[in-house]
């Protein structure tokens, strides 16, 4: 079930927002004046989500380092939207 809370409930309730988001793995939207403000994540999660762009940007910097092709962004998002397009 999605978990949307106050953010004053992380400050008066932590304990419990920490056993949702650690024990039971899940993520607890968080709100202020009634509008979407963050999301609280174990660090498990957030690796999860994150490790293989950090891979990713890893091998870019690696090949930036051993060629002088430079692209612009226009470029990039270019070869990026063919492949998105590509793969439909």
């Amino acid at each position: 079930m999605i978990q949307i809370r106050p953010v004053s409930d992380l400050r008066n309730k932590f304990p419990e927002i920490e056993e949702i988001v650690v024990k039971e793995g899940q993520p607890v939207y968080l709100t202020k004046n009634g509008y979407g403000s963050m999301v609280v994540l174990s660090l498990e999660k957030y690796a999860e989500l994150t490790d293989d762009i950090e891979l990713k940007l890893d091998e870019a910097d690696k090949e930036a380092e051993l060629t002088d092709a430079r692209y612009t962004q226009d470029e990039v998002f270019s070869r990026v939207r063919s492949r998105i397009n590509d793969g439909k």
